[in-house]
């Protein structure tokens, strides 16, 4: 009686690698944006040790470690940490519903509706705080989001990605007129706007995160609800239906959480730029283009981004501060453009 010898199923050999590949990404991510925490919660003008925090936490005294922390640390990071994650998940879903590496919140003039809402609030009716004009900031966002929707939709192409960003553009346009023509005519109107148009956490209380939390939570839910219909409109109109998606509410749910998402940040921390843009590109040279993947590690590596560049803004200039939005534009820039040239290389 003979005996043959088996090979071992090698099949899923390259399946298992490329899962604890991602799983360890995930976890460096995830110790990266526990790092940045840390930092946000400890390092300013007035550093603390780690001790201190975490007793200024668990054990608050009433001293001046437990104001610092309570009081001016820990709503920045928690609004660190919201916006953040909002920007970066905003990201992955605008470049992959307009198939545009290139995309962020301004392709849909998302952003120019946030500004549009900001500037009404204070040169109309005459709101003179933050935690008043984020409602105005959100509602101009959704609604310019819904219109470009709408008219894309409206035309012969429907609500391509090419038609969609050309709606975006000029929309964009006409919200950025509307918002010189009633700062260049009201002072106050600037001098309030212009605090919340660099974009930052400085200034913000943690009810301005509450604020928020609640568009952001929907925004992500919608998220992963059209994760897997991502993958399948990367290949093409053609082939999503083949597999069975529904592109058109695979492009509403998708839209409708960009919208949420990047509306609730802006209206809490103004345009920050680059962290939609660089993220999601680092996030795919990391795990791929599984969007899953995608939209899990950039929701760790957006707020990590965001927190770390208030942090370099609190020490740089102290006692004064550069705002995160400044510094992340800094940042961002060469990191997105380190991250295309490395794409070039490998494709070549």
């Amino acid at each position: 009686m003979t005996t043959v010898a088996t090979r071992p199923d090698r099949a899923g050999v390259p399946s298992r690698r490329r899962s604890g590949r991602r799983a360890a990404v995930a976890a460096t991510a995830a110790l990266l944006l526990a790092v940045a925490l840390l930092a946000s919660l400890a390092l300013g003008s007035r550093p603390l040790a780690v001790d201190q925090v975490w007793q200024a936490l668990t054990a608050p005294d009433g001293g001046e470690a437990t104001t610092i922390v309570r009081e001016l640390r820990l709503p920045r990071t928690a609004l660190g940490l919201t916006v953040g994650l909002a920007l970066a998940v905003a990201g992955v879903l605008f470049q992959a519903l307009t198939r545009n590496p290139l995309a962020e919140p301004r392709i849909l003039g998302i952003s120019a509706g946030a500004s549009f809402g900001v500037v009404l609030a204070i040169a109309v009716f005459g709101v003179a705080s933050l935690a008043g004009y984020v409602w105005f900031a959100v509602a101009g966002a959704l609604a310019a989001g819904l219109l470009v929707l709408a008219v894309a939709s409206g035309t012969r192409e429907g609500a391509s990605p090419v038609t969609l960003a050309l709606v975006g553009a000029a929309l964009d346009a006409s919200l950025a007129a509307g918002v010189y023509a009633m700062l260049s005519i009201d002072a106050r109107t600037f001098e309030e706007y212009r605090f919340w148009v660099v974009g930052g956490l400085t200034g913000r209380d943690v009810g301005v995160a509450g604020q928020v939390l609640p568009f952001v939570l929907a925004g992500l839910a919608l998220a992963a609800l059209v994760a897997r219909g991502l993958d399948a409109l990367a290949l093409g109109d053609d082939v999503a239906r083949g597999l069975g998606h529904r592109i058109g509410l695979v492009r509403l749910g998708g839209g409708a959480a960009a919208v949420l998402l990047t509306g609730a940040a802006v209206a809490a921390a103004g345009p920050i730029a680059f962290v939609g843009l660089a993220v999601p590109h680092l996030a795919r040279a990391l795990v791929g283009a599984d969007h899953r993947w995608t939209l899990a590690i950039s929701a760790l590596l957006g707020p990590a981004l965001l927190l770390g560049a208030d942090v370099v803004g609190r020490l740089v200039a102290p006692p004064g501060e550069v705002p995160a939005g400044i510094v992340t534009a800094l940042v961002g820039a060469p990191l997105l453009a380190y991250l295309v040239r490395r794409a070039k290389v490998m494709t070549a």
